[in-house]
């Protein structure tokens, strides 16, 4: 056996030890396929999710996919919303995840929401990450789907990392934007590795964003186009804390530094983010 198909072998191994048991019940689905970067890059990942939501019930979010985040203090971003786990900020019906964010008093706060994640239910190191998702309109939303780190093996935020899938503020309508965060790369020092894209129909409509994420880069893309390259420069943990186990996490987030830099309109709630599915590809290798 060469050096290189021993390597491959333990990366197989590991990846099998991150996601084992996290497989869903049900029929096979095909993976996307496109050739769109991450092939060209000499990664492979399985056609199957190994992990996923399609959202195919009625009623709460899945406990043995989902927890809550809760609470109302502002989340280090000065957010004006509690999040709760209350049936009418978050609901699975007809094929789609519903996360609302309203003009109501909930924990000493003006507004209600919910932020989900699949910490401890769905942990991952390495694979394709997508969501297919209708963004909500009007200013002052900032809906999320992203990945933090499950267990912060480099210190608190943002030394163990960050990955941003998707984030749109609503002043700035149909531009989304791709992140990571890590020591060296975040916006508090001025430093952050963000891509914006123009998405025409983002509130109007699904689309899909997804991640690939490798032993060498992170890569974004928006129904298939390539959006975000963050390369993997080798330089230890202070640029790269992406060789951990992450966690997916949706919300609907109001106001904020960032989502509320042009003000609220109170007009535009109850506001909705829709999530169609959320599914997680094994990372095979080259």
């Amino acid at each position: 056996m060469t050096r290189s198909q021993r390597m491959h072998g333990a990366l197989v191994a590991l990846l099998a030890l991150q996601l084992g048991g996290c497989a869903a019940p049900g029929a096979p689905l095909p993976g996307p396929q496109a050739g769109d970067g991450a092939q060209a890059h000499g990664w492979r990942f399985e056609a199957t999710p190994a992990w996923r939501d399609e959202f195919d019930g009625q009623g709460r979010p899945d406990p043995a996919r989902w927890s809550y985040d809760l609470g109302g203090d502002g989340w280090g971003n000065r957010e004006l919303q509690a999040y709760t786990d209350r049936a009418g900020n978050a609901w699975v019906a007809d094929g789609v995840l519903t996360i609302t964010a309203r003009r109501e008093p909930a924990g000493g706060r003006d507004y209600s929401s919910a932020r989900l994640v699949s910490r401890g239910k769905g942990d991952f190191l390495y694979g394709r990450v997508e969501a297919r998702a209708k963004l909500p309109s009007g200013r002052g939303t900032w809906p999320a789907i992203w990945m933090l780190p499950t267990d912060a093996a480099y210190g608190g935020w943002p030394a163990s990392g960050e990955i941003d899938i998707m984030e749109h503020v609503g002043y700035d309508p149909g531009r989304v934007h791709m992140s990571v965060h890590t020591r060296a790369y975040n916006h508090r020092i001025g430093t952050q590795k963000t891509a914006t894209h123009p998405v025409p129909g983002a509130m109007s409509g699904f689309h899909r964003y997804r991640v690939d994420w490798t032993p060498d880069a992170v890569r974004g893309y928006i129904d298939d186009v390539p959006v975000l390259a963050f390369a993997n420069e080798r330089g230890g943990a202070d640029a790269w804390p992406f060789d951990r186990r992450f966690h997916l996490l949706l919300n609907l987030a109001v106001g904020g530094d960032w989502g509320g830099k042009e003000g609220i309109d109170a007009g535009a709630f109850p506001a909705t983010m829709e999530v169609d599915y959320v599914r997680v590809y094994r990372l095979i290798g080259r």
